[in-house]
């Protein structure tokens, strides 16, 4: 059976690459985060910057809303304890002390305070120019996503579903250090769900059903314990 859809999925993306419509990019965009804090003063800055990379071509920034500043006064509205140890993740791997915010994240890859805007656009020009060896990644039908064979680094890769909202949102924050301010936030994460490992061989996974209507779906093949991503596929429809 396990031969006989591994078969099958191969089909499947011989079918879709060789449809213009549905083939994935060569190359996919390079993945920013941003993790912040609407109760972090510090942020403001850094997340206008960032508002403005999220419009550039090529590149896929999304907002990661970390709850350890509530203690301040301000509870932040999209903070999710899984955003947390995603950072978490980070700080290990880039063998920092702790967290802290506004930091940015590029391709899995660099690490810089969001508030060295200079240094957060050469990170990200840097990664743009940086080749990558991508799997072939699809959505299916029936709420699913394949991912390819490929060159996995050692211990396998995890693969992650990331739904962001793509509006420019609005937080008029009531108390804390930004207390009368409202803020400005893009692509601000929603979701976020390991989907399972990834070998290097031809694998589906289940996506789940959103959780909020206008969403946009991404799954991210990275190396494990916060690596460096290995492959992206969004669709703007799940």
């Amino acid at each position: 059976m396990k031969s006989a859809f591994a078969a099958f999925l191969v089909w499947a993306f011989a079918a879709a690459l060789a449809s213009p419509v549905a083939a994935a990019p060569a190359k996919p965009p390079v993945l920013v985060e941003l993790f912040t804090a609407q109760g972090c003063s510090s942020c403001n800055d850094a997340g206008e910057h960032f508002n403005d990379l999220a419009q550039s071509p090529g590149v896929l920034a999304l907002t990661f809303s970390v709850d350890y500043w509530d203690y301040l006064g301000w509870e932040d509205s999209f903070a999710r304890p899984e955003f947390v140890e995603r950072q978490r993740a980070y700080v290990r791997g880039f063998g920092l002390r702790e967290v802290y915010t506004p930091q940015v994240v590029v391709g899995g890859r660099s690490q810089v305070s969001g508030v060295r805007a200079a240094k957060v656009d050469a990170l990200v020009a840097q990664a743009a120019k940086t080749p990558i060896d991508p799997p072939d990644m699809l959505f299916m039908a029936g709420g699913r996503v394949a991912v390819g064979s490929g060159r996995v680094p050692r211990g396998g890769a995890d693969v992650w579903l990331i739904r962001y909202d793509p509006r420019l949102l609005e937080v008029q924050v009531r108390r804390g250090d930004n207390k009368g301010r409202t803020l400005t936030e893009r692509n601000v994460v929603r979701e976020l769900v390991k989907l399972g490992a990834w070998k290097g061989r031809p694998t589906a996974y289940k996506l789940p059903a959103a959780k909020t209507d206008g969403l946009v779906t991404v799954v991210v093949v990275q190396a494990p314990r916060g690596g460096r991503v290995l492959g992206l596929l969004q669709d703007m429809g799940r």
